[in-house]
């Protein structure tokens, strides 16, 4: 198991951000993301929007780490939660993969808040944890996989920054 954390500060408020957060994928950052399914969204008595999202993600894995992971599949589906509470300034998001489970795990758990000190910045807290079984390089795939997640996490940046830049470009 690896645990990779990270914390990035926006130079935007925290409403602007998370409309830029919700609106994400696609975006030519990380054209992977390939499909994004609204399962369910509801507000609770509370206020909160609460969301259930399924993201299809197109890896197109080399065919060594296909032989290592005993499979010819290259889409990969994500199952994303967040709760978005605008009262207290906070969306969390917890991801996990569906796709490969009995291999690689990888949850992941973002959280989008002020910047305690500057109302016009937002800071993002992220954590994700790497588990992989039942292969003899298990520990070397964790490693690799811990780097994609800290390249991918620049790359969700970059996409945020772009929407928040580039509003009428983004899908909802």
């Amino acid at each position: 198991m690896r645990v990779w954390s990270s914390e990035h500060v926006f130079s935007h408020p925290w409403d602007t951000v998370i409309k830029a957060a919700m609106r994400k994928y696609p975006n030519p950052m990380n054209p992977c993301v390939v499909g994004v399914d609204v399962l369910e969204r509801s507000v609770d008595a509370q206020g909160r929007l609460h969301s259930l999202r399924l993201l299809s993600t197109e890896w197109g894995l080399p065919g060594l780490v296909r032989a290592v992971l005993g499979t010819g599949r290259t889409m990969t589906y994500v199952q994303e939660r967040s709760v978005v509470d605008p009262a207290e300034k906070r969306m969390e998001l917890c991801s996990a993969n569906l796709t490969l489970t009995n291999v690689v795990s990888v949850s992941e758990r973002l959280v989008y808040t002020p910047h305690p000190e500057n109302a016009g910045r937002t800071v993002l807290t992220q954590e994700a944890v790497i588990t992989v079984r039942g292969i003899g390089l298990g520990s070397h795939l964790e490693g690799l996989m811990v780097n994609t997640i800290a390249s991918n996490a620049k790359k969700g940046w970059a996409a945020i920054e772009w929407i928040i830049e580039n509003p009428e470009r983004a899908v909802s």
